[in-house]
């Protein structure tokens, strides 16, 4: 899964101790909705789906 660079300096912003899990979520979401590359807009549509 390729993530750009934006949405990994998202993903750093979560606290360290959940950022595995949280990686895993938004990957599968993105999976789920075939989608092969995290940009900030489906790291933002995953973290609202799990809010």
């Amino acid at each position: 899964m390729e993530w750009t660079s934006q949405a990994q300096e998202k993903l750093k912003e979560i606290p360290f101790f959940v950022r595995p899990a949280a990686r895993k979520k938004i990957e599968k979401f993105a999976k789920e909705n075939d989608i092969t590359t995290i940009t900030v807009e489906v790291y933002q549509q995953a973290k609202a789906k799990f809010n």
